[in-house]
């Protein structure tokens, strides 16, 4: 049994948010200026070269990348051989957010859902735990913001609406959700499992999954390329200004689900795809 210590996992926490804040993931940016070498709107390849701009200072002056600075979304796996010496994981994690959202003048959106009273520590945070073999801890962080989250949906298809009424589905989420999610946007995309678990998907893969890794299943990969195509022939643009480059890639996680039911959710992550990992 290895023991790793609640401060080990703070402290991994807290410089998580830091760089997430100020950085933008590699893949993101060379998804973003693989959109800007096919885009062919004058106004979209405007809006992507400030898109550009804005990251390089966000990075280079250690300024927030956007004004939402998200709710915090974490994916923890925990090896079943690890102990977790001191306090309890939930509360390493949210001292962390809470230290790095002050230390960074990071805006804190998080709020009573009535009374909209700010906890003014942007905790508690989301946090999905998963328990896998192994004497590792893997913590994975994601800033989430509102304006994306709100175009998210879950439905329940017919299992005889198949792939067909996937894609159908999908394609349509994000026309209808136009240029409020702040495109380009990335599209999680999960398909069965039960209603919850169609959720956790695609938020997984909305906000973890670089636009650019090709998904190992050759099925998926090949829905993915047709949902892309579709949903860049719309003409919504980079930040709804029109052109080809409505989305910088879709990324689809997939799960057996019940004889009856076809759950499908589709999560949006806007352009600011503030993610990182680490193993500890």
């Amino acid at each position: 049994m290895r023991e790793i210590s609640a401060r080990a996992i703070r402290d991994a926490v807290y410089q998580l948010v830091m760089d997430t804040a100020y950085t933008l993931p590699a893949g993101v940016k060379e998804a973003l200026r693989n959109a800007l070498d096919r885009e062919t709107s004058p106004r979209g390849r405007s809006a992507l070269e400030l898109i550009l701009k804005n990251a390089e200072i966000a990075h280079d002056e250690k300024l927030a990348i956007c004004q939402d600075c998200g709710l915090a979304v974490l994916f923890i796996e925990i090896g079943q051989d690890v102990r977790i010496a001191g306090c309890n994981i939930r509360g390493a994690v949210d001292e962390a957010i809470l230290e790095a959202y002050q230390d960074g003048y990071l805006r804190k959106s998080v709020c009573h859902p009535f009374t909209r009273s700010n906890t003014k520590t942007n905790t508690p945070a989301i946090i999905h735990y998963d328990i896998v073999p192994g004497q590792k801890v893997r913590i994975m962080f994601a800033a989430k913001g509102g304006g994306s989250e709100n175009m998210s949906r879950v439905v329940m298809l017919k299992p005889a609406d198949g792939k067909e009424g996937i894609i159908n589905e999908v394609v349509k989420t994000v026309d209808i959700a136009g240029p409020n999610p702040c495109p380009p946007t990335i599209v999680g995309v999960g398909i069965g499992g039960d209603f919850e678990l169609a959720a956790i998907m695609a938020k997984k893969a909305a906000v973890m999954r670089n636009p650019m890794d090709r998904n190992p299943d050759p099925e998926l990969a090949e829905m993915e390329d047709e949902m892309l195509e579709r949903i860049n022939r719309l003409g919504h643009g980079p930040q709804g200004l029109g052109g080809v480059m409505t989305s910088l890639g879709v990324n689809i996680m997939m799960h057996p689900c019940h004889i009856a039911s076809l759950p499908l959710a589709v999560n949006l992550q806007c352009v600011a795809a503030r993610h990182k990992e680490v193993i500890l």
